[in-house]
């Protein structure tokens, strides 16, 4: 199943760690982008849960290229299992360029960070969900609201995900906020964050559709997209000096 997709991720993952100044903080990254308890990975390799948790936090020395392999292996064979979600996401960035008129920022972060922290990024207000601010996301997508909702298909839509839904999709030019949280429902897969800037007047469905889907709503008060898109590259460099 996606042959060449798995093997483009594999080499991705196996570069991160190799080329890692903290291989075991890039493993857990990883590990928990695919979703795998340490105890599940644990029991794939036949090892215990403390031997993953001495990589992760940096108790045992680095990896060599054979754990690397096989941690990589067994990433890839538990997500098949499932059904191959993360592989078949990350499927879809490959080959086709992005929708780039729409798309204005698209970052992964070095190692994941919570929603506060991107809070703080855009100069945040959050207006709905506050108590799931400590998840964590790994990307962030920043597109141009008028062109995503009238112009891209559904298709293009959710290429804004990049390869992972766990992520912060952030809309500019919005008015009152409806018409992307609408897009959001439509589409079925849901960010893990939801970012609204420009807002003049907020709309109260807008709140009530966050809530029902449970994905935290934030209003930012950057004065431009250029504000918004510098403080969530700061964002990105800070991850990549902690790796």
């Amino acid at each position: 199943m996606l042959e060449k997709e798995k093997e483009a991720l594999a080499k991705r993952i196996a570069g991160e760690i190799t080329l890692s100044s903290d291989p075991g903080k890039t493993m857990r990254k990883w590990r928990e982008i695919f979703g795998i308890s340490q105890t599940e990975l644990a029991e794939y390799l036949g090892v215990s849960s403390s031997v993953i948790s001495d990589y992760e936090g940096g108790r045992r020395k680095s990896p060599g290229a054979s754990t690397i392999r096989k941690f990589v292996e067994a990433l890839l064979e538990i997500d098949e299992r499932r059904g191959g979600n993360v592989i078949k996401a990350f499927s879809k960035t490959l080959g086709n360029e992005l929708p780039t008129n729409a798309i204005l920022d698209i970052r992964e972060f070095a190692l994941p960070v919570t929603i506060k922290d991107i809070v703080s990024a855009v100069k945040g207000e959050v207006v709905a969900n506050m108590h799931l601010l400590d998840r964590k996301i790994y990307g962030y997508t920043v597109v141009d609201s008028i062109k995503a909702i009238l112009e891209m298909s559904a298709e293009e839509f959710l290429k804004l995900y990049g390869w992972t839904t766990e992520r912060a999709l952030i809309f500019t030019k919005v008015t009152t906020g409806r018409s992307p949280m609408i897009a959001v429902r439509v589409q079925g897969l849901k960010p893990a964050v939801v970012v609204l800037h420009g807002v003049k007047k907020l709309d109260e469905l807008a709140v009530k559709l966050a809530e029902r889907e449970r994905v935290p709503l934030i209003v930012s008060h950057t004065e431009t997209e250029a504000e918004l898109i510098t403080g969530l590259r700061k964002l990105v460099e800070k991850t990549e000096r902690e790796l």
